[in-house]
């Protein structure tokens, strides 16, 4: 492969002396996989974050951070004679050149939905390879099981419509929810155990996500959309409130509720 760039080079080489197990930091010599997966998390949301915020110099920053920890990584991956840094960045690009013909290798494509077909195509072709001799390919399988649980909902119902299992009117969801709200009721009715109501409440958000796939929503940024929104009002009335001497603790549901009504209206 080409030269590495030299900022990218001496970050490689600044996590290999933090990581000496004679003259490292400390903090960095104890980490292992599984110790950085909360900080890696962590910084791909900030990323987001700053994004969303359209603040560049923060993502900038962000951005870094998170390289730090693919890094990091690739860093405890070598120690333990897997791979390196290197041998990350070969394997995107294989997969990027793989996964691109219409760019590198001349294959026509001339529609958005055929360059979809073949993205899954590739994907579908790379599972089977990956498959375990034990293990027959799954159209579910390579879907991360740390993914937040909204967009993973949304990649397994992706995946089963790909082979055909899918709702043919988006219409039909709606009775779905009915039915899936109507079994949570039921559940409260007869007073049944904890387990099942979250059981029959994650049906209801599993079909929520359905009808957010159907109509092209990411149900993930829908949900940060209205918790943004709800945060926003709320603070709004805590202002309200402040400005009269009162908390809301100190204040009766009526009264919140006439307070959310009326930053409703001024939004508007």
């Amino acid at each position: 492969m080409g030269s590495v760039p030299a900022n990218l080079a001496r970050l490689l080489e600044i996590m290999q002396r933090l990581r000496d197990p004679v003259h490292g930091c400390p903090w960095d010599q104890k980490q292992t996989f599984s110790s950085l997966i909360p900080y890696t998390l962590e910084e791909a949301y900030e990323v987001v974050d700053a994004i969303e915020r359209g603040d560049f110099e923060a993502l900038k920053a962000e951005l870094g951070d998170l390289l730090l920890h693919v890094v990091f990584l690739a860093q405890l991956a070598h120690e333990c004679d897997l791979f390196d840094f290197d041998g990350v960045a070969e394997a995107i690009c294989e997969k990027l050149i793989r996964r691109h013909p219409h760019v590198f290798d001349n294959v026509q494509i001339e529609s958005e939905s055929e360059l979809k077909a073949a993205w899954e195509t590739h994907e579908s072709l790379e599972r089977q390879a990956a498959a375990n001799v034990n293990s027959p390919p799954s159209v579910m399988g390579g879907i991360a099981r740390a993914l937040p649980e909204l967009l993973r909902a949304t990649k397994l119902q992706a995946r089963a419509a790909s082979v055909g299992f899918d709702w043919p009117d988006a219409r039909e969801i709606f009775f779905k929810i009915d039915e899936e709200l109507e079994e949570v009721q039921q559940v409260l009715v007869h007073n049944e155990e904890s387990d099942r109501l979250q059981e029959e409440i994650g049906d209801v958000l599993f079909a929520v996500v359905n009808l957010s796939r159907h109509h092209g929503v990411n149900p993930e940024q829908a949900l940060r959309q209205g918790n943004r929104k709800f945060e926003r009002r709320f603070r709004c009335i805590e202002q309200h409130l402040a400005l009269r001497g009162f908390r809301p603790e100190e204040c009766s549901l009526e009264e919140l509720d006439a307070l959310w009504e009326e930053v409703k209206r001024q939004e508007k």
